[in-house]
């Protein structure tokens, strides 16, 4: 007998899923697959510092740093990128040297700095922000030539409409930046300690697993009677 329209679409929809195993697979690979693009990105990764942080990253040759001083920032920078990109660290301790920026551009690429890991906010907001609210566009540009990328985070800021905009990496890499932070989480408290640090503080790291809760935000470990971490001050995010 000939199956009508409706036939098909209610076979198609009642069809069974795939199986767990296969599911299984699927995710670990694109696991593995994320893995691979953040480790070749961070590979193609030049960072350049002086003794007071970091004053550049870009996907090409740097000049090297010349003190022990900065070439330990570059270090610490270059392990807290790859803690980020790993989805292990909601946010940066190395400082940064935005000193050689144009004022203007030092008043936009704050007021990235102020938006809060995994949220987003139109370039219109920066430029209110700032107290200009007509300079969209070059606040557009001033983010576009941040030299200090994913540590001060413009792959934060979106067009009005919600659209990604530009970005010194290409949409891609910002998409998957944006969908990183999604993922990540914000805090996390030890159950021996009771104590809550933003994801990549150094405490955080000798919890054990088995110790470990994650929480949305200071207030709710704060209501079950955790206090916040001294060293990386979760409050304060």
């Amino acid at each position: 007998m000939k199956r009508d329209s409706v036939d098909e679409i209610l076979m198609r929809y009642f069809e069974p899923a795939a199986d767990a195993g296969d599911l299984a697979r699927r995710v670990l690979q694109a696991a593995r697959d994320s893995a691979r693009q953040t480790t070749r990105l961070l590979d193609s990764l030049s960072i350049q510092t002086t003794p007071q942080g970091v004053s550049l990253i870009r996907a090409e040759r740097l000049p090297q740093a010349a003190s022990a001083a900065a070439r330990r920032l570059a270090e610490q920078a270059r392990e807290e990128l790859s803690e980020y990109f790993q989805g292990k660290r909601a946010f940066f301790s190395v400082p940064v040297d935005l000193s050689e920026a144009p004022d203007f551009q030092k008043k936009v690429l704050a007021a990235a700095r102020r938006i809060p890991f995994g949220e987003v906010r139109p370039y219109a907001w920066v430029a209110q922000r700032i107290g200009h609210p007509r300079a969209v566009r070059a606040v557009g540009t001033a983010l576009g030539r941040n030299p200090v990328p994913f540590i001060v985070p413009c792959h934060r800021v979106l067009q009005t409409g919600g659209g990604l905009g530009g970005y010194l990496f290409g949409t891609d890499v910002k998409s998957r930046l944006l969908s990183l932070e999604r993922t990540t989480p914000v805090y996390e408290g030890c159950t021996s300690t009771h104590i809550v640090c933003r994801v990549g503080c150094i405490h955080g790291r000798r919890m054990r697993p088995d110790n470990r809760v994650v929480f949305a935000s200071v207030d709710d470990a704060r209501s079950i009677g955790y206090r916040p971490c001294k060293v990386c001050k979760p409050e304060a995010a």
